[in-house]
């Protein structure tokens, strides 16, 4: 597999704004408290 870098640079995620709901957790998350696990984020809307 051939290496491809990015011109930009990495790009890092924005972190979660305060006042989300959350579900099965005891406080809010942040995505440095995910580092290193798997995440599976599932995004609602509605059109």
């Amino acid at each position: 597999m051939q290496r491809w870098d990015d011109p930009y640079g990495p790009i890092r995620a924005p972190d979660f704004p305060p006042g989300l709901v959350w579900f099965n957790v005891q406080r809010p998350l942040r995505l440095a408290d995910l580092a290193g696990r798997l995440a599976i984020l599932d995004f609602w809307t509605y059109c």
